[in-house]
């Protein structure tokens, strides 16, 4: 969701960018072979997608459009599948997302293929999509190395496309939605399933087609993030406040603004800008006229809404001393690397080995090192230190507790290992 001042979307991962000169040359694919068909919202025009998709063959492509920034919710507002010899289809899941029940099934055990599959599976999730065989074409651009991973890029690479820069950052709640929409959702499953099979190729060409499986199960079996905690420090240009009280008032503000986005399912920044949230807090109006007066809240609708920002005030004002929040925000994890030398030297010590040595072998791969193991696994793991002398089986186990996938731990825990072990030799 969109929690800051700004009041226009943001972009979505596969947002296509406008031309570079050094780009490939490619062939414009404005239009899908077979048309741009029709937006099924009916029970039995879902029931008849998944009767062709049954009877399809191969992997099935899949993209969903949202509307962050413009909705609260991350809810999927269009599903675009395509799959070989059943052709594309595009549903709206909005009206009678009960009856997508067929298409469920259908898609039930066939090979996914999603590119940012981390952004499109939770709200397929919630709809009652479940994917069993996942291939992401974005990671597995990222472990090819690719300079760029957007759809559009990857596409011109491998299949010698180009696709017209489009609308993934629109609001997709919008109904009807707009035909040249239509068009660019449609291209989105256009060639995803032959651009999975190229990129497949150059996987096993470099010997990593094993690390993307793993990888994409990874994928499927990461549980969701805990929710993040203090979310309301995150308003922009928060630095600016100077006391407790302040604080106070725009946790206040922020928490009232989010309970109205979320019973309205409108983008937070949508109803009240974090620069008014700010301004409010730090003004601290205690009547309609005062508020008003002030930027941003001068506006019909905000006078409408006045009761609420004051009362949100007010609370603010009655709390407690001892109930203030702190002016920083609790710490959470680790501190900076920087900051280890005071906090923990031998730690220090052991990043000073042991991160060198993990991103010479990122970059031997040609692997971002974020893919080759986790930063927070690797941090983690030079704080805590290990029993000495290092082994492979003991470093082994120590990545994998923290969730580092096989392939990762046959390339990077004996260099690891001898990484730890020296920093025990130069200290003795």
């Amino acid at each position: 969701m969109t929690t800051g001042d700004e009041q226009t979307p943001v972009s979505s991962p596969d947002d296509r960018p406008s031309p570079e000169a050094d780009e490939p040359a490619t062939t414009p694919l404005l239009h899908p072979a077979d048309g741009v068909p029709p937006v099924l919202t009916t029970a039995s025009e879902f029931a008849d997608a998944a009767a062709a998709l049954s009877g399809g063959e191969g992997p099935i492509a899949v993209d969903t459009e949202r509307a962050s920034g413009y909705r609260y919710s991350q809810r999927a507002y269009l599903v675009q599948i395509r799959r070989n010899g059943a052709g594309s289809f595009l549903l709206d899941p909005i009206e009678e997302p009960d009856a997508l029940a067929p298409v469920i099934a259908a898609l039930d055990g066939p090979e996914w293929v999603l590119h940012a599959a981390d952004q499109d599976l939770p709200c397929l999730r919630e709809l009652g999509f479940v994917c069993r065989d996942l291939y992401d074409t974005e990671l597995a651009g990222r472990l090819l190395g690719l300079a760029k991973v957007n759809l559009a890029a990857m596409v011109a690479e491998f299949l010698g496309l180009g696709l017209v820069k489009g609308h993934g950052a629109a609001d997709w709640s919008r109904r009807p939605l707009p035909d040249d929409w239509l068009n660019y959702a449609a291209l989105d499953v256009e060639v995803l399933v032959e651009l999975r099979d190229a990129m497949d190729a150059a996987l096993v060409e470099a010997g990593k087609d094993g690390w993307a499986r793993q990888e994409f199960r990874a994928v499927l079996d990461r549980p969701a993030p805990a929710p993040r905690a203090d979310r309301w420090r995150k308003t922009s240009n928060i630095h600016t406040v100077k006391s407790a009280r302040t604080l106070a008032a725009v946790r206040e503000l922020w928490t009232a603004r989010e309970e109205l986005a979320q019973k309205r399912d409108v983008a937070p920044g949508r109803i009240l800008p974090d620069s008014a949230i700010v301004t409010a807090a730090t003004a601290d109006p205690t009547s309609p006229p005062e508020l008003t007066r002030l930027p941003v809240f001068g506006g019909p609708r905000q006078r409408r809404q006045a009761g609420i920002w004051l009362a949100a005030l007010q609370r603010a004002r009655d709390l407690p001393d001892d109930q203030l929040p702190a002016r920083k925000a609790p710490t959470v994890g680790l501190p900076p690397v920087n900051r280890w030398d005071q906090r923990n030297p031998e730690a220090a010590e052991r990043a000073a080995k042991v991160r060198p040595v993990v991103r010479e072998i990122a970059e031997t791969l040609q692997l971002p090192v974020e893919n080759l193991l986790a930063p927070d696994t690797v941090r983690q793991l030079c704080w805590d230190g290990i029993d000495l002398p290092a082994t492979v089986e003991s470093v082994d186990r120590r990545l994998a507790a923290d969730g580092a996938r096989e392939w990762q731990r046959g390339l990077t825990a004996g260099p690891i290992a001898d990484a730890l072990n020296s920093v025990s030799d130069s200290t003795d």
